[in-house]
């Protein structure tokens, strides 16, 4: 699965938001403190003067939120379809026109699923039923290539050290970061690099899609539909989110930070060529409930 090529004729609004904001607070002690917190603002999607749906936003990369929701929910499936996308702060709304109405456009609307998603987030029409035409590419990853990723990552998250508050996601290539958005909702962040990856042309060969939320379906589905085979997340899994992974052939590393990770698909796909030692703890721990069960039996 290849992207399209970014296209210049594209008209967009490149609508700045300011991501946080300082806030006069009293600490434990009583005293006065300035904190940042992030920012959350609605953001109206119409398209073709229809109003499909709102968001609840940090407004960071809004046009590109805006593709990729609709990209993902399927209203849109190329990014020639799009004549221009206009983000007005003033009264909270996106405007995407398109050269022609996308087809079952009412089918889509009536048909909705509330996610767990934060800010509840939505799925459109038969997506679920659409999983069956995915076909994601076999990949090989290293253990060593898992680490040095993880470590990289931690450059990023500005506003979560800022302020907190926000999710981040990124578009990764080996232990690279190609793209990082934070965003109030891990699925406005992934949505922001579905429409990032058209408007930039970034194929999506080779890619580690990762994540500081939750890997649920809704995730699952998304990044499917991204054609990005590898999924890593610092949160958990839920039991229908690696339910899909496993059907889609998604390797899912999750709970990973520092040299930890768990494996929960994909079990033939990690080369396991940088195995920390057990720690000394851990060791003595195995070694007294070894005893104990020597001792029972």
């Amino acid at each position: 699965m290849q992207m399209d090529k970014r296209r210049s004729d594209l008209t967009l609004s490149q609508a700045a938001a300011e991501l946080t904001q300082t806030v006069e607070v009293f600490d434990e002690r009583g005293e006065e403190r300035q904190v940042h917190i992030a920012c959350e603002r609605p953001l109206t999607i119409y398209l073709n003067k229809r109003e499909i749906v709102t968001l609840m936003t940090l407004g960071g990369d809004p046009e590109a939120l805006v593709l990729g929701y609709l990209r993902n929910q399927g209203f849109i499936h190329s990014l020639d379809e799009v004549v221009a996308i206009q983000v007005d702060w003033e009264v909270e709304a996106a405007a995407v026109v398109t050269h022609n109405e996308p087809a079952g456009l009412e089918e889509k609307l009536q048909q909705r699923t509330v996610t767990t998603g934060c800010g509840q987030g939505t799925m459109f029409g038969n997506l679920m039923d659409k999983l069956a035409e995915v076909q994601l590419p076999v990949v090989q990853i290293r253990q060593s290539m898992v680490y040095a990723l993880l470590n990289n990552l931690n450059q990023h998250n500005e506003t979560y050290k800022n302020a907190g508050a926000v999710h981040g996601c990124a578009i990764c290539e080996g232990d690279q970061v190609v793209a990082f958005v934070e965003d109030v909702g891990r699925h406005n962040a992934v949505d922001t690099l579905a429409g990032r990856m058209w408007l930039d042309g970034i194929s999506d060969s080779g890619k580690i899609f990762y994540t500081t939320g939750r890997l649920t379906s809704e995730m699952v589905i998304k990044v499917a539909q991204m054609g990005i085979p590898v999924l890593l997340s610092r949160s958990g899994v839920t039991q229908m989110g690696l339910a899909l992974a496993r059907e889609l052939g998604i390797t899912m590393l999750a709970r990973a930070k520092g040299h930890h990770f768990l494996q929960f698909s994909g079990e033939d796909s990690l080369i396991r060529d940088a195995i920390p030692e057990q720690a000394l703890g851990s060791s003595r721990k195995s070694g007294k409930s070894e005893r104990s069960r020597e001792g029972i039996s």
